[in-house]
């Protein structure tokens, strides 16, 4: 069984290895690695090795083989398509993110309830009604949901999703929502981040003061 800890580590290393390739760097080795992301090389060999062998001992690992590899391995070369319900400042921000592409990802359907905004565009893509959301979800072959509903509508738009055939959901909603076991959840709660940061941010005044 491969720790969580280890799978929430993958995405960083990615990142990274994008980041080392931009600047033209061909081999990294796992001290470096470590340096960039504040992870120990152990740690980082250890993680590596659970999917197999990679590197060479003395000499590092080739970064666009390792980058490559660590994408096969996360399934970014899939192209999965994602569909954004509820277009509000946070949908409509996803919407026109650039970096989803080079990532693997496309935003390919948008869903509102909202009468004002269905017909209009975000990004080049129509806004649809949250009504016909099953044959959106078929016609445009979507394989994961992003909810950036409130707290309240939340569970509803996840029910529609997992009905209309939905793969993954990616939650934005700061609410816990009920999914079958065989449908991946990830829940971004911006709240949380914020107030960690406040928490340390108070810490400081605490010491300063």
């Amino acid at each position: 069984m491969i720790s969580q800890a280890t799978i929430d580590r993958l995405p960083l290393y990615f990142r990274t290895l994008r980041l080392v390739e931009d600047e033209k760097i061909p081999i990294i080795s796992s001290d470096e690695l470590g340096r960039r992301l504040d992870i120990t090389p152990e740690q980082i060999r250890k993680d590596l090795a659970t999917f197999g062998q990679f590197g060479r001992k003395g000499i590092g690992y080739d970064v666009r083989e390792l980058k490559e590899k660590l994408a096969n391995i996360l399934g970014l070369q899939n192209n999965w398509r994602l569909a954004i319900v509820g277009v509000g400042h946070l949908g409509g921000a996803l919407a026109n993110y650039v970096n989803f592409a080079s990532l693997g990802f496309s935003v390919v359907a948008l869903l509102d309830i909202n009468k004002n905004l269905i017909g209009t565009k975000v990004n080049d893509i129509p806004v649809n009604n949250v009504a016909n959301m099953k044959s959106v979800i078929r016609k445009y072959n979507v394989d994961i949901g992003v909810i950036t509903v409130p707290a309240d509508e939340a569970q509803g738009v996840a029910d529609l999703l997992v009905a209309a055939g939905i793969k993954g959901i990616w939650n934005f909603a700061p609410t816990k929502l009920s999914v079958p076991a065989e449908i991946p959840l990830v829940n971004e709660d911006l709240s949380i981040g914020l107030s960690a940061l406040s928490y340390y941010m108070s810490q400081d005044l605490t010491e300063v003061y």
